[in-house]
């Protein structure tokens, strides 16, 4: 089994499945989406149907994660989330225009309305970590003093700089999203963030944890490129962060 972990991909349905599409999966691998489908990218209404049929293919494992704006989304829609009240101006605007739904409307109920039922649970489901050992999975990333069963949703949604400038105790390697970045994060035996930010106009990134094999599609673009991180692994180096 090989296990490929996608990072944020903010309403970018082309570049989505151009990397995937482009992906050696075979039926037995696993794919981990760190979250943020929606928001500020062109079609998330694309993205959500994109990811469930490709569920529905039942060809490899899929692993959906919650990211900070579905939980915003849900929150949003009268749904149990936090922060509803941010959503439409933390990039909410192109999600509701994919739905077909004024910026206007105000209603909750009237907003659920206008989204399809199976994209409705697909956001209800998604988790808020998963455990791929020796990888935790997770969108933003740990309180880096707390063990994994004390953590509070809302820090493994929204953390940043208290998690990524700090070593952690846990006995795995956190594979996170949510802070943009120009490249591939390696901070360990601690860390990898994989949200190089593709709705700004940089690129999607996929780890294969198992060989490190890293593939990567910049924004507007149609090829993959794939290539070894062993020696970046190995190094654990560190890259520029940006906090965007």
């Amino acid at each position: 089994m090989r296990s490929y972990v996608i990072g944020d991909i903010h309403g970018c349905l082309d570049e989505l499945a151009y990397l995937v599409e482009a992906l050696p999966l075979k039926p037995s691998d696993r794919l981990v989406f760190l979250g943020d489908y929606v928001d500020r990218g062109p079609d998330p209404h694309g993205v959500v149907s994109y990811l469930i049929k490709w569920q529905k293919k039942g060809e490899q494992e899929l692993i959906f994660l919650k990211g900070n704006h579905e939980d915003m989304f849900l929150s949003y829609l009268g749904l149990p989330g936090k922060y509803g009240e941010m959503f439409r101006f933390n990039g909410g605007g192109t999600t509701l225009a994919s739905y077909g739904i004024p910026f206007t409307t105000e209603s909750p109920e009237e907003v659920r309305s206008r989204i399809p039922q199976s994209h409705l649970d697909f956001f209800k489901e998604l988790k808020p970590y998963s455990l791929v050992e020796p990888f935790l999975c997770v969108h933003a990333g740990i309180h880096p003093r707390k063990p994994l069963n004390q953590q509070i949703e809302e820090e493994l949604l929204w953390i940043r700089d208290e998690f990524i400038l700090n070593p952690h105790p846990l006995p795995y390697t956190v594979l996170f999203g949510h802070t943009p970045q120009r490249e591939v994060f390696f901070d360990l035996p601690y860390k990898v963030g994989l949200d190089t930010g593709l709705v700004y106009g940089n690129q999607l990134s996929c780890l294969e944890v198992h060989d490190k094999l890293l593939f990567q599609i910049g924004r507007h673009k149609k090829k993959v490129k794939q290539r070894d991180v062993r020696d970046q692994w190995r190094q654990g180096v560190r890259t520029f962060i940006s906090t965007a």
